[in-house]
């Protein structure tokens, strides 16, 4: 049996390391606090067994779980990352550990009223009875993905304390850098050596997916002209006006609010500006290609129809590809999506087998040679307040690595 309480003083142990990354910043890791994790785990897959623990230049730390079966096994893998999104604060971290959940409202913080309530977040009632990790209202909480994390290292030292499980060789990476979009881009896949992975990065218990958005940025700075108003008839440009159009000009309702299952999206996460220079950040996503494609033309050909209006290029659109739908490569090899599903099966979960509504470090691995599907890591709310994550649900993904590593073992 996994032991619960061990489980959640490792995942409190990570999450109360703030590991923020940093969109802006082109160093890679964008942050040096992410080392002080690494570092850490480092240390402690030194001190359950682990074997081949290397922590390189760019903050990858990858280990082995050799192999204890005489016959030829498949090498497998489990990823996760180590850093938190830069939407919502992850320094001082301050868990708060609710037992016996009752289905009620929690008060995550008395002096600001701010309340975790089903009537917001009717996913809540899907743990009553269960122990659940919250935030204290001021932070995110880091389950993503850090409850990945604690289950990759907690189903690698049941199956070191546990010789008489068989399974073949196994190797895990936790990376920097995945909620800026780069947690792949320095990945040494044939380094890793897996001939596929999993990387544990879901969310709500069951998760089981192998499709996700394909992906873009699209930053938009608008140069406008700054004059007295008193003086400014047909001499201001007002860059916040013509921002505002812009955003009109995009469909309202194909938002991430009002969106789901396959449905894309474009989605303004910053704005700033004045008067003189305005700027506008979306990220673009889609399921299907084609559409993807249309989406970011649409974008330039607003600006373009703007400029065209305004008679000069006052507009100017950049888009960056980010990673793109991993259906395509692993399809080919479904089989691996089945063996999750099997064991989730004979673990009593019931898998939900659904697109992804973002992406994942595997998303970017497929394309490099190593098909990953995601598998739930248990946390719900990510990226802000309300993020909380149930303590059954990481020691039933940790179960489900360990299941994976047995049958693959079985079956070859």
């Amino acid at each position: 049996m996994i032991d619960k309480q061990h489980i959640i003083k490792r995942f409190i142990s990570y999450v109360t390391v703030d590991t923020e990354s940093d969109p802006n910043n082109p160093a890679f890791p964008s942050t040096e606090k992410q080392w002080d994790l690494a570092r850490q785990l480092e240390k402690e897959l030194k001190d359950i067994g682990m074997e081949d623990v290397e922590l390189d230049d760019n903050c990858y730390l990858m280990a082995t779980l050799p192999s204890n079966v005489a016959h030829e096994v498949p090498t497998i893998g489990f990823v996760s990352h180590i850093d938190t999104s830069p939407d919502f604060t992850g320094a001082n971290v301050n868990p708060q550990i609710i037992e016996n959940y009752d289905g009620g409202d929690i008060v995550l913080n008395h002096e600001q009223n701010i309340v975790l309530s089903p009537s917001e977040f009717d996913d809540l009632l899907l743990y009553k009875g269960q122990t659940l990790v919250t935030t204290d209202g001021t932070t995110l909480l880091g389950a993503d993905d850090k409850a990945g994390v604690t289950e990759i290292v907690s189903a690698m030292e049941y199956l070191i304390n546990h010789p008489e499980i068989k399974h073949g060789k196994i190797r895990i990476c936790f990376t920097p850098d995945e909620e800026v979009g780069k947690g792949a881009h320095k990945f040494d896949v044939e380094k890793f050596g897996a001939q596929w992975a999993y990387t544990m990065d879901g969310s709500q218990i069951g998760e089981l997916e192998y499709e996700n958005f394909n992906a873009a940025s699209a930053k938009i700075t608008i140069q406008g002209k700054i004059v007295h108003p008193g003086y400014a008839k047909d001499k201001m440009i007002n860059a916040i006006l013509l921002a505002n159009e812009f955003m009109s000009s995009l469909p309202v309702n194909e938002v991430p609010e009002k969106t789901e299952g396959y449905e894309g999206f474009f989605h303004l996460h910053t704005m700033n500006g004045n008067v003189d220079a305005s700027s506008l950040e979306y990220i673009i996503r889609d399921h299907d290609f084609e559409l993807f494609e249309q989406r970011k033309k649409a974008v330039q050909q607003i600006a373009e129809d703007m400029n065209a209006k305004l008679g000069k290029e006052l507009i100017r659109v950049e888009i960056k590809d980010q990673y793109f739908n991993m259906r395509e490569k692993v399809e080919p090899v479904m089989h691996i999506v089945d063996i999750a599903k099997e064991v989730m099966e004979d673990l009593d979960i019931t898998p939900l087998i659904k697109p992804i509504r973002g992406g994942t470090d595997g998303s970017q691995l497929s394309y490099m040679g190593l098909p990953c599907p995601n598998i739930f890591a248990g946390g719900h709310n990510f990226h802000g307040r309300y993020e909380y994550v149930p303590v059954e649900s990481i020691v039933k993904a940790t179960e489900v690595i360990v299941g994976i590593a047995q049958k693959v073992a079985q079956e070859n």
